[in-house]
C-alpha cells in the first residue's frame, strides 16, 4: 500500500499550531516557543503565516473544523420546513454541546487579545462581526423574512449565542442556558413570522 503524501508544510504547521492553541491557549504564546514546541522555528511560521495575528486567527479556524458539530447548527437554521422555535433551540443544543468547549474557551481568549490590541487581529473580528450573523441572517430571508428584520434578528440571536457560549464557560449551568434560549426562541420566531406577514414583505 502506498504512502499517504504528505501535507504541504504549510497545513502540517497549522494543524500542529491548532493542536498547540487548543491545549495551551495564545496567552502566554510566542512564536519561538510554538516554534519549538511544534518542531520549526519562528523564521518558518513568520514566512508561511505572515505575523503571528495571522498564525493565530488561522490556527482557530483550523480549530473550529475539528468540532463538526458546531457547523451542524446552520444546517439546522436551513431546514425551513421545520418550526423556527425548534430550529432555534436544536442549533444552540449543537453549540452548547460539551464537546465544543475547548473551541469555546480559545475563541474568547482571541476575541479578548482582539479587543484590546485592535489593528492586530482585524481579520479575526471581521469574521467574528460577520460571519455568523450572515448565516443566520440568509437561513431567516430562506423562511420569508425581510432582510432589514432578518439581519436584526440574526444580529440578536448570535449575540445571545455568543452571551451563553461565555456563561457556559463561567458557570457551567446548562439547564440555565436552555431556559434562556427557549424562552428567546419564541420571541423572535414570534416576531420572525410578524415580519414574514407585513405587507411588501
Amino acid at each position: 500500500m502506498p504512502d499517504t503524501p504528505a501535507l504541504p508544510e504549510r497545513d502540517r504547521l497549522l494543524r500542529l499550531t491548532a493542536d498547540y492553541v487548543l491545549e495551551n491557549g495564545v496567552a502566554e504564546m510566542t512564536l519561538r516557543k510554538l516554534g519549538s514546541a511544534i518542531g520549526t522555528n519562528n523564521r518558518m511560521l513568520l514566512y508561511y503565516f505572515g505575523s503571528k495575528e495571522e498564525l493565530i486567527t488561522a490556527a482557530l479556524a483550523e480549530a473550529s473544523g475539528r468540532f463538526p458539530i458546531l457547523g451542524k447548527a446552520f444546517a439546522i437554521m436551513d431546514d425551513q420546513p421545520r418550526p423556527l422555535r425548534e430550529r432555534i433551540t436544536a442549533a444552540w443544543d449543537a453549540v452548547a454541546a460539551a464537546e465544543n468547549l475547548p473551541f469555546h474557551r480559545t475563541f474568547f481568549e482571541v476575541l479578548g487579545l482582539a479587543a484590546h490590541q485592535r489593528g492586530r487581529f482585524d481579520s479575526f473580528l471581521g469574521s467574528v462581526g460577520r460571519d455568523w450573523r450572515e448565516q443566520l441572517a440568509a437561513s431567516l430571508s430562506g423562511g420569508g423574512v425581510p432582510k432589514a428584520a432578518a439581519d436584526d434578528l440574526a444580529r440578536e440571536l448570535v449575540a445571545l449565542w455568543r452571551g451563553l457560549q461565555l456563561d457556559l464557560i463561567t458557570s457551567g449551568d446548562r439547564a440555565g442556558t436552555d431556559r434562556v434560549i427557549a424562552s428567546a426562541a419564541e420571541s423572535i420566531a414570534r416576531r420572525a413570522a410578524t415580519a414574514a406577514a407585513a405587507p411588501g414583505s
